[in-house]
C-alpha cells in the first residue's frame, strides 16, 4: 500500500472519528448540566484540533508532491545517486557536499521556488527533516505567490 493511500485511509478513519464524537458531544452538551456540557464541548474541540492538523499535513503533501511533478516535468529534479549505507541510508558527507550545491543555488536566487525544493531534498538527505519541512514550505509558499 501506497503512503498516499495510507494516508487517505487514515484521513477517513479521522472523518469517522469525528461523526462518531460529534455524536457523542451533542448528547453530553445536550444534557444541559454544566460539567457534561464542558466535557461535550472539549469532546468536539479535541477532535477538531486533530483534524485541522491532519488538513495541514495532507496538504503540505499534496502541494509538495505537485512541486515535485512540476520540477520533474522540467527536468530540475535531483538525481539520486549518492552512495549509500549498507543499511540503504545516505552516506552523510555526500549528502552534506549535495547540500552545499543546494544551499549555493538558494543563497544565489533565493526567490526561485525550484532552489528552495532541491534545498527541501538535501536537507532530508542531510537527516534533517525539521528544516527540510521549513524549506519545502518556503517552496510551496514562492511556488503559489508566483
Amino acid at each position: 500500500m501506497s503512503a498516499r493511500t495510507i494516508a487517505w485511509v487514515l484521513a477517513a478513519a479521522v472523518a469517522v472519528y469525528l461523526v462518531f464524537t460529534g455524536w457523542r458531544a451533542w448528547a453530553l452538551i445536550a444534557s444541559g448540566d454544566p460539567v457534561p456540557v464542558l466535557l461535550g464541548i472539549s469532546v468536539v474541540v479535541i477532535p477538531l484540533i486533530g483534524a485541522w492538523v491532519l488538513w495541514r499535513e495532507l496538504a503540505f503533501g499534496i502541494h509538495s508532491q505537485r512541486l515535485g511533478r512540476q520540477l520533474g516535468i522540467e527536468g530540475g529534479l535531483p538525481v539520486d545517486d549518492l552512495p549509500r549505507t549498507p543499511g540503504g541510508r545516505i552516506e552523510k558527507d555526500a549528502a552534506d557536499a549535495r547540500f552545499a550545491v543546494y544551499e549555493q543555488q538558494v543563497q544565489a536566487d533565493p526567490q526561485d521556488w525550484r532552489g528552495w525544493y532541491r534545498l527541501a531534498i538535501g536537507y532530508d538527505d542531510a537527516r534533517d527533516r525539521k528544516r527540510a519541512r521549513a524549506a519545502m514550505r518556503q517552496a510551496i509558499a514562492l511556488h503559489n505567490n508566483g
